[in-house]
């Protein structure tokens, strides 16, 4: 019984509960920050506008 009450506190302290899916507004919101960051630092901005460019004229625009 002590070790039930011991792995509940445990994985309390350290897992934060499940509670499903995570909205995606919610990820993107996570994700973003540190893609611009790592566009900025590597110089992406490039090759994202190149790629754009790609699919926009991929698809006739």
């Amino acid at each position: 019984m002590a070790d039930t009450a011991r792995h509940g506190r445990e994985a309390f302290a350290f897992h934060a509960p499940e509670s499903g899916t995570r909205h995606p507004l919610v990820a993107a919101a996570m994700v973003l920050p540190l893609a611009a960051l790592l566009l900025f630092l590597f110089g992406g901005f490039e090759q994202v506008a190149a790629q754009a460019s790609s699919v926009g004229a991929m698809l006739g625009r």
